[in-house]
């Protein structure tokens, strides 16, 4: 991986891991949950399940952006170039299984999140990942 493929990861990591919780976003206001659940659930991973909803909230921003960016760089590095969104999509739905079927079942706050729109804001991160990638590879 060079330099550019690099900065196009993290710059993909970092659009997909803003835009790519719409799905559970809109879900959750649509249902009467609060949007701001899968976020102190994210926090869960780095800080004890009984801290401050605020403080669960501020981790989730630093655990969700790291991995965020590390997903983004990992897809930007293996992704092929033509129909990046499609295939990033479908590496999405990989992650999904990872991140919420075999990781996310440790964290009780986590596995407590609607499943659908979790899966949604995967595939929609892969997307954007893949769409991203695309274009920064066009401009080469």
């Amino acid at each position: 991986m060079d330099a550019r493929d690099l900065r196009a990861g993290l710059a993909a990591g970092a659009v997909a891991g803003a835009l790519s919780g719409v799905p559970s976003t809109v879900h959750a206001v649509a249902t009467g949950r609060s949007p701001v659940d899968a976020l102190e659930a994210a926090g869960t991973l780095l800080l004890a399940d009984d801290s401050l909803p605020s403080a669960r909230a501020a981790a989730g921003l630093v655990a969700h952006g790291a991995i965020s960016l590390g997903w983004g760089v990992v897809l930007a590095a293996v992704l092929p170039r033509r129909r990046s969104v499609l295939w990033g999509a479908l590496a999405g739905l990989a992650i999904a299984g990872l991140d919420l079927g075999v990781l996310g079942r440790r964290w009780p706050r986590i596995r407590a999140l609607p499943t659908a729109p979790q899966v949604a804001d995967h595939v929609a991160f892969g997307a954007l990942v893949g769409a991203v990638v695309s274009r920064a590879g066009r401009r080469r």
